[in-house]
């Protein structure tokens, strides 16, 4: 049953039916709601729409490694309306899920008319970023259908929708709301702050997220991932989840293997850093033909210099790496992925082709990045650092020690304060944050409108007079419970806490 139906299945404001959006999944919908097109009009919109996302997609992640799933859409038609409509499986890639949020987004501000919804397994993921500034009456059992995007910017569709009433909307209600009162949604720039927070690094971050390594691998798998570098993600799940069927041939050394190690290479392959971190971090007893060379290579290298020691390193490695495939090679026709179909159909051409369609040793040092290999660092954790980090001793320890989460990681705690900071300084905030009146549940049933943002303003004065502090007082307080020095001994190279430049 689709999510949208179960939502519909509830009468007086009884629980809907659990949302069944398989785990780690992200869903997202896009309704063009202006009412000046026809329906053969809208169909060729939604179209327009659908092939310009796909160029974005294609433009922005170029050379980016999808986990499980990539982008997708599709027009849907389901209770009596017509959008397109995408899901992806994202596993253990959060950023997966976050670069499908920016590509919306991108999206959204490209046609004015569009208005998009995205949500998860666990609901209104949105709305959980941003669950320090959402109103009170916005609770996860009444969420459902009232976040969107558009024109880039995060909308709340109001209790007003409901008629004041304390339930879910439906997908139809919420699309109709929207439609006849469109200027009535909710907008708070805190609310969207908080929101899309993550979405600041984007793109930079794409390139951020990949990882470059050197590996020993057999010739023909070298050529195979160059002709598919996405490849790398159904062998390394194959590998990471490790069937018994799919792995027995590696252990008992079949002359069937399609990747035996022989005739073996070195070549840089391309990671995402989840993907990297998975292989890397996994025990695994090599195979039978494998151990062998590990332990020639490793008797050869005795006592093991830098060198004999990287080149060991990277033979594990291919290890992993080509026993993933050999094992995604075993099982890819079962599996419901597109990656693992083309990598499948890629084998059966090239082992019909022979040898003769392998490339030469000069061929292979042709091809771009071949020798490139990033720093690992990113995967160690000092955890002494970490456990500081976490008491607030940060400020006692010697400047010149980089810490836990290094510059990213001080960076989100300088963004925490400049947060607190922009509040204080802004005269027209509510004493709550992002509290806005309209928001209030003792409000909302009597305000059918869904407008009237403007705070009461004997309330907010009354507040004022009971509510004062010292605002220098607090951001010393701040500062202190991050474990941040105090403001005027601050060391920050590359600017102050608002990032601007000294």
């Amino acid at each position: 049953m689709d999510i949208e139906d179960g939502n519909q299945m509830f009468q007086n404001g009884s629980e809907p039916f659990p949302r069944t959006l398989p785990d780690n999944c992200v869903e997202y919908m896009l309704f063009i709601l202006d009412t000046a097109f026809e329906p053969r009009a809208l169909l060729a919109e939604l179209e327009n729409i659908r092939k310009s996302a796909m160029q974005l997609c294609l433009a922005t992640t170029k050379d980016y490694i999808w986990q499980r799933d990539s982008f997708q859409l599709q027009v849907k038609r389901a209770d009596g309306l017509v959008y397109l409509h995408g899901t992806t499986d994202h596993g253990d890639s959060i950023e997966d899920e976050w670069l499908i949020v920016y590509l919306l987004r991108r999206l959204s501000t490209a046609f004015p008319s569009l208005w998009v919804r995205v949500f998860d397994s666990d609901g209104e993921f949105l709305l959980v970023e941003a669950a320090n500034v959402i109103p009170k009456w916005l609770s996860p059992e009444i969420d459902s259908n009232r976040t969107w995007i558009h024109q880039g910017k995060l909308k709340l569709v109001p209790l007003s929708a409901s008629l004041g009433e304390k339930r879910p909307l439906t997908l139809a209600e919420a699309v109709n709301y929207i439609r006849l009162h469109p200027e009535a949604l909710v907008h708070s720039p805190f609310i969207e702050a908080e929101a899309f927070y993550r979405l600041e690094k984007y793109p930079d971050n794409i390139r951020a997220l990949m990882h470059h390594s050197l590996i020993t691998i057999p010739r023909k798998l070298a050529y195979i991932l160059h002709e598919q570098p996405a490849a790398i993600a159904p062998a390394t799940e194959a590998f990471y989840l490790r069937d018994p069927t799919a792995l027995r041939p590696l252990m008992i050394a079949s002359p069937d293997l399609h990747f035996p190690p022989k005739d073996l290479v070195t070549v840089s392959v391309r990671f995402t850093k989840v993907l990297f971190a998975q292989i890397k971090s996994q025990q695994f007893a090599a195979p039978p033909l494998w151990s062998d060379i590990l332990k020639r290579t490793q008797e050869g290298s005795s006592p093991i210099m830098e060198q004999e020691r990287k080149g060991l390193a990277r033979l594990e490695l291919g290890m992993k790496v080509t026993s993933g495939f050999e094992m995604l090679a075993a099982s890819a026709n079962k599996k419901d992925n597109r990656l693992a179909r083309e990598f499948s159909i890629l084998l059966e051409d090239v082992e019909e082709d022979g040898d003769k369609a392998l490339p030469t040793d000069e061929d292979i040092t042709t091809w771009p990045n071949i020798n490139r290999e990033d720093d690992e660092a990113w995967l160690d954790i000092n955890f002494e650092d970490f456990d500081n980090e976490l008491q607030g001793r940060r400020g006692h320890r010697v400047e010149k020690e980089k810490g836990f989460g290094d510059s990213k990681a001080q960076a989100d705690l300088r963004k925490i304060v400049s947060r607190f900071e922009d509040f204080l300084n802004d005269e027209t905030a509510g004493i709550e944050g992002a509290e806005l009146d309209d928001m209030d549940e003792d409000n909302d049933s009597s305000d059918d409108t869904g407008q009237g943002l403007e705070l009461d303003d004997d309330t907010s004065e009354d507040e004022d007079k009971a509510v004062s502090f010292d605002e220098d007082q607090f951001n010393r307080m701040m500062r202190e419970m991050m474990g941040m020095p105090p403001e005027d001994k601050t060391d920050l190279s590359n600017g102050d806490l608002t990032g601007e430049p000294s």
